[in-house]
């Protein structure tokens, strides 16, 4: 069974392990000079945690946290992030996570980003109904080298 809860302090700790996973970071390429500073990534999301325009959830399965979702607002728009634990990818939690996140995160238009080759969370978004809406270039710490994003939208 898959539930999102309201993300505490505690889970910080375990959603710290997710973000060091070689892959995973690869596959989000956008991450943290460093996302091995365990200090900079508590002291960061902590902070998250009492931003009234952010809304970080939790995602359990069977009980076990397996990853995190969120929204939040750069430059006056509201994005989703969302990370899975790499042993956990395959079995569509993402996909369900983020259906049962968008019905309680009614924001709308609400955009998602994503690497050109993380063909895992194109097709999340996809079936979540977000459409692909353009393409940008950025400078990914996780591949140091400027690479195409893809910028996905859901508008209702």
């Amino acid at each position: 069974m898959m539930e999102l809860t309201k993300t505490t302090p505690e889970d910080l700790e375990t959603l710290f392990v997710f973000q060091t996973n070689k892959d995973g970071i690869y596959l989000a390429a956008f991450t943290p000079n460093d996302p091995n500073d365990k200090n900079a990534y508590i002291e960061k999301y902590s902070k998250f945690l009492s931003d009234p325009t952010i809304n970080m959830r939790t995602i359990k399965f069977n009980d076990e946290i397996v990853g995190s979702i969120s929204k939040f607002v750069m430059e006056n728009e509201a994005e989703i992030t969302y990370w899975i634990d790499r042993k956990f990818w395959g079995r569509g939690i993402a996909t369900k996570a983020l259906t049962n996140f968008l019905v309680i995160e009614s924001t709308r238009p609400i955009f998602g980003r994503v690497a050109f080759d993380n063909l895992g969370s194109q097709k999340v978004l996809e079936k979540c109904g977000f459409v692909k809406i353009s393409t940008d270039k950025g400078f990914a710490n996780a591949r140091q080298k400027e690479i195409e994003e893809y910028i996905y939208k859901l508008s209702n």
